[in-house]
């Protein structure tokens, strides 16, 4: 039997790949991990996940300090004064946090961190910074990458035309900004700029924003953001960003054709999507073709079809989502030790990190009636008690069943902590439950929780507080 120098080696320290090098360490197995980035923790530790939720937490409550603010109204009166730098600062810290957190688990798990980017020779060997490291297993996670505009220069160190990254490190609030793209990303950090003062324009191609998610909750969407004040640009295509100076000037016009106009904006953010990292890895090498969408294929167990290779996370296909890819990482290192690692997909949550949050899992109305009968229950946040002590009236949450087994094929909600309330529906999903079980669980009063029970129950007609 051949001698390697360990049993799995992880390509990439992102959420999927320090989970499964550290499940893989926890079973007993000699592990190490191959990063090249300077800290561990991939995208959305670094500049994702982590540091974008510190910005919109903190623009949250300078937006609910200014003059008319949900503070004001609460009978707390305060005149707020943005002081940017210490609010980069936190947002700092809380990286240095995280990933320093992640460091210290590698070391108590004894995981070997070869720092470098790791490159191809066979299907058990890899180089890393100029040293050959072979592997019985190795496992690809090497995540995403923003997707390029084609004709369009991304320039974070001039701070005009940026992508996410540069996003997060303005080192002031841009009087106009300009977001290419309606989904995810771009409404979160257009929404932390336009609470600390930007005028923000979002210029999406499709028809509505959010892409993928239920239509009903699209559609809210757009009246929720046009009444917070963004401008939107639906059925809009970018032809063309230039910039003059500081200035950048962004040519658009109607998706299905039409006169165009130009806009001009301080920043101009490129959101259009990410796209799988899978250049520099020496795939060619081991006989690893890519799909037409750029990912690497995989079966059920996350096997590549090179014996010994493995793949998760946002190279493989699914949503490109850090906790689909951490479940990927448990799975994948419980499969390589002979145990049974899965994960549902059908049950993966996705949430927008808005005020107010946007969550679902599971199937969108659209989908569900595509493959049979449904019932819908749809229940107003307006009617909820904690979100009306809150001053939070927007939103609702609906519930999709089967309409013969009444089984839950998603649930949407659109609330404040809508990301917190989401788990309670992946989770009732998980275990197949019912709208029926839902309904008859007693939920905690006064709860924006709620709102599921009683949507559970307007499936079959009888909330009470409506």
């Amino acid at each position: 039997m051949a001698d390697y120098d360990y049993d799995v080696l992880v390509i990439g320290a992102g959420p999927g790949g320090y989970v499964a090098a550290i499940r893989a360490a926890q079973l007993g197995l000699k592990t190490a991990c191959a990063e090249g980035r300077e800290t561990l923790g991939g995208t959305c530790l670094n500049v994702g996940c982590i540091p974008s939720k510190a910005l919109l937490h903190a623009s949250e409550y300078f937006e609910a300090a200014k003059e008319g603010g949900s503070m004001a109204k609460m009978g707390i009166k305060v005149t707020p004064e943005l002081d940017l730098p210490t609010m980069q600062g936190q947002r700092i810290d809380a990286v240095k946090g995280l990933t320093g957190g992640i460091e210290f688990l590698f070391k108590k798990n004894k995981i070997d961190w070869l720092k470098g980017y790791a490159q191809f020779k066979d299907a058990h060997s890899v180089e890393v910074a100029g040293k050959t490291v072979t592997a019985k297993n190795i496992v690809i996670a090497t995540g995403s990458s923003v997707t390029p505009l084609p004709g369009v220069e991304i320039d974070n160190a001039g701070g005009v035309v940026v992508d996410s990254t540069g996003a997060l490190e303005l080192a002031s609030v841009p009087k106009k900004m300009v977001v290419i793209g309606g989904g995810v990303i771009g409404l979160e950090l257009g929404s932390v700029w336009r609470r600390l003062g930007a005028e923000v324009t979002v210029v999406e191609f499709l028809d509505q924003l959010l892409p993928g998610m239920d239509g009903e909750v699209r559609r809210e969407a757009g009246k929720i953001f046009k009444k917070q004040g963004m401008a939107l640009k639906l059925g809009t295509k970018v032809t063309g960003v230039s910039v003059e100076g500081k200035t950048a000037k962004v040519t658009v016009e109607p998706a299905a054709g039409g006169d165009a106009e130009v806009i001009e904006a301080d920043v101009v953010l490129v959101s259009i999507g990410r796209r799988p990292n899978t250049e520099g890895l020496g795939l060619d090498k081991i006989g690893l073709e890519l799909n037409q969408r750029g990912q690497i294929e995989t079966d059920h167990d996350f096997a590549t079809k090179v014996d010994g290779v493995w793949a998760i996370g946002d190279v493989i296909p699914g949503p490109m989502l850090a906790h689909k890819a951490e479940d990927e990482g448990i799975a994948v290192a419980e499969n390589i030790a002979g145990m049974t690692g899965i994960v549902n997909h059908d049950v993966i949550p996705g949430v927008v990190y808005t005020q107010p949050e946007f969550a679902g899992v599971g199937l969108t109305e659209e989908a569900a009636k595509e493959r049979g009968g449904v019932k819908v229950g749809k229940f107003p946040m307006l009617a909820n008690s904690r979100a009306k002590t809150n001053h939070e009236p927007d939103g609702f949450v609906k519930v999709i069943a089967d309409a013969e087994t009444d089984r839950v094929l998603g649930v949407w909600c659109i609330a404040s902590v809508a990301g917190t309330m989401i788990a309670q529906a992946a989770q009732a999903m998980e275990f197949g439950a019912t709208s029926e079980d839902i309904a008859y669980t007693c939920h905690a009063h006064p709860t924006h929780s709620e709102a599921i029970k009683e949507a559970a129950m307007a499936v079959t007609g009888k909330p009470i507080h409506i």
